[in-house]
């Protein structure tokens, strides 16, 4: 089985070298080089038979005083000398010794090289005492020892011909980066030898904090300490890139100390890559924001979610969103009996639905363009399709832009809702999940407002309805579609400046996939009319997000890349706040999942007033749109007025 695993690592590597010359040369040019490396496995072929020869020739003389041959024991030789060349190759050819690259080759080829010799003279050893051919044991002995030699030397002679190279490169070019690899086990280990086959890149050291692998060595390269002595060594060293082989999630932390440096870094990607052994330059990817508020991952309870999603029709508004999407990439691992996307957005939704159809191939899946606005087509896929869980995360997100145009935030994530719900109710569906956002606490801008007013409704109505209706509410996403992370990853790919409303706003953020699947989970324990209140972790300084963002891509923050204060944008919050002081907090079965507490609200009353909305919106009459959403959200504030409230306490 080992033989042929390493068979297979080295048809796997032969494919993949292939493979990238017909992308870089042509398929002509491949073929060129395949003919080549044919040759050269001739060429190779020819000189073992000719060592084999010389071993077998010195071995006679070897055996015999004065190293005299007689006539009888150089026919012996003479005679046997094709059957033994003749199982040398073949043994060789078996052991798939011909098809290595020998200049790349690591201690393994070279064991398999003395396997190889050891079994072909086993094997003439038993053929010649078997069919007496005459050949004295002491010679045998002598050929097995010398054969040995010879070959696995001349083999060696490939990879100490390739260092003397490197490093009379290295003395007239030098290398192109120094590394630093951090993680001392089985990852690191085969990123080291993944990158030592680049002549480019000079592995300085190693870290590692387990203290048993302190100032050992891994394929030559030393263990120079633990993350504590990272910037240290970095200085010392002078290195340019780090690469964290550590195929964890709790990787945080040395994430966080690796930003400190100068250097650009890079990280493994999944554990799951790292099992099937797919490591390379290639599989490298940046290190990101993610990586440095990554938390202790999200624990589902699998059974309560399936329970309410497996083998029922999931309808998700917005689906083909930031977290629409995800969200519908975690329902699928559930069973469904239908997944139902409605977006208004059709590239979006073609594209998840390309994706989803390949990760999931037996998914029932089913695209729908559409708006929430326009209640006979919400009412008319209801009626079809017979949902039984919503989520609803359709809604227009963008502070200032909805500033602009708040009309456009009461249409959509206001009168929308509205029409979702009713017809939730209407058809009987079981849960409805609306997606809120902590610019509903407090608000100072009409899309908080508006979704207040969307997590009134959906608290209203539950008190009135068979349908399981509740919110659930969390701030930033990381990577979501508009926040500021690809906006301050642009302005760096430019050259700058970085563009900042205030040096002292905080957020809360949390990456895609935890949002999403706490959003699932929260559908389990809902059981009308609660707000769930996601757990974001600490507050996050802008400022110092891009400052991160800067170093993580190898340069000084206001040295290379400038930051640039423009002043907080209308409607603006210098924080935000993810519970309001009436709702209170209670806990739930999950440690990142809170409950606040319901209001008490006439559903019918407040649709009253909705309603009414109706008419400054035909007027197109925004500030008295905006006076009476204030009337409908008593904590609706005008963004100066908070923020001086902030810096005063500050």
């Amino acid at each position: 089985m080992k033989n042929k695993r390493l068979f297979l690592e080295e048809e796997s590597y032969m494919d993949r070298y292939f493979s990238g010359l017909a992308r870089t040369k042509g398929k002509n040019e491949t073929s060129i080089f395949k003919r080549l490396i044919k040759i050269n496995k001739i060429v190779l072929m020819m000189i073992d038979i000719i060592l084999i020869g010389l071993s077998y020739l010195i071995s006679f003389y070897l055996s015999f005083e004065n190293y005299k041959i007689s006539a009888v024991y150089f026919e012996r030789f003479k005679s046997t000398i094709i059957f033994v060349s003749l199982v040398f190759v073949l043994i060789l050819m078996l052991f798939g010794l011909y098809r290595s690259l020998w200049k790349l080759a690591s201690i393994d080829e070279y064991i398999m090289s003395v396997c190889a010799c050891l079994t072909a003279n086993i094997i003439i050893d038993v053929s010649m005492t078997a069919s007496k051919m005459g050949v004295p044991i002491r010679t045998r002995l002598l050929f097995g020892v010398i054969s040995t030699y010879l070959i696995v030397t001349f083999r060696i002679s490939f990879r100490i011909y390739r260092k003397i190279t490197l490093f009379i490169n290295k003395k007239v070019n030098f290398y192109e980066k120094r590394l630093l690899v951090i993680g001392a086990g089985d990852a690191g280990a085969l990123i080291v030898k993944e990158i030592r086959k680049n002549d480019k890149y000079k592995i300085v050291g190693l870290i590692d904090d387990d203290i048993r692998k302190a100032y050992t060595t891994i394929s030559g390269i030393k263990v120079l300490g633990d993350r504590h002595d990272i910037i240290k060594i970095v200085e010392e060293k002078s290195i340019d890139e780090i690469i964290i082989a550590i195929p964890s999630v709790d990787s945080s932390e040395i994430a966080n100390i690796c930003k400190q440096t100068k250097c650009i870094v890079k990280i493994l990607p999944d554990f799951e890559e790292v099992i099937d052994g797919n490591i390379g330059l290639n599989n490298l990817r940046d290190l990101n924001t993610n990586d440095l508020l990554k938390r202790e991952p999200v624990v589902l309870d699998n059974i309560g979610i399936k329970n309410y999603i497996k083998d029922k029709v999931i309808l998700i508004t917005g689906g083909g969103g930031s977290i629409g999407s995800e969200i519908c990439r975690q329902i699928s691992r559930f069973s469904p009996k239908l997944v139902l996307i409605l977006d208004i957005y059709e590239n979006n939704a073609y594209d998840l639905q390309n994706e989803l159809r390949y990760k999931f191939p037996n998914l029932n899946l089913k695209v729908l363009i559409g708006s929430v606005r326009d209640r006979d087509r919400i009412d008319n896929i209801l009626k079809k399709y017979k949902v039984d869980v919503i989520f609803h995360a359709a809604a227009h997100k963008h502070v200032p832009l909805m500033e602009d145009n708040p009309s456009e935030a009461i249409k959509n994530n206001v009168l929308g809702t509205l029409n979702l719900v009713e017809c939730a109710s209407k058809y009987n569906v079981k849960k409805f999940v609306l997606i809120s956002t902590d610019k509903a606490v407090n608000p100072t801008n009409i899309m908080g407002a508006s979704k207040r007013i969307c997590e009134l409704i959906v608290q209203s109505i539950d008190k009135i309805s068979s349908t399981e209706f509740v919110a659930v509410r969390f701030g930033n996403v990381l990577g979501s579609n508009g926040s500021v992370i690809p906006l301050f990853q642009k302005q760096i790919s430019n050259g700058g400046p970085i563009t900042i409303t205030d040096k002292n706003i905080i957020r809360y953020f949390m990456t895609i996939e935890e949002a999403s699947k706490l959003v699932l989970q929260a559908g389990a324990f809902a059981k009308g009319g609660e707000i769930f209140v996601l757990d974001m972790g600490k507050p996050v300084k802008i400022y110092d997000l891009a400052c991160d963002l800067i170093r993580l891509s190898g340069l000084e923050p206001n040295k290379d890349i400038d930051i640039e204060i423009t002043g907080l944008r209308p409607g603006e919050k210098l924080y935000e706040e993810l519970l309001m002081d009436e709702e209170g907090l209670m806990n739930t079965e999950h440690n990142k999942i809170f409950i606040g507490k319901p209001m008490d609200i006439d559903y019918f009353i407040l649709k009253k007033n909705i309603l009414n909305l109706e008419k400054y919106l035909k007027n197109n009459d925004d500030e008295e749109l905006i006076g009476f959403v204030k009337h409908l959200v008593p904590t609706f504030k005008e963004a100066d007025e908070v923020n001086e409230v902030v810096v005063g306490v500050h």
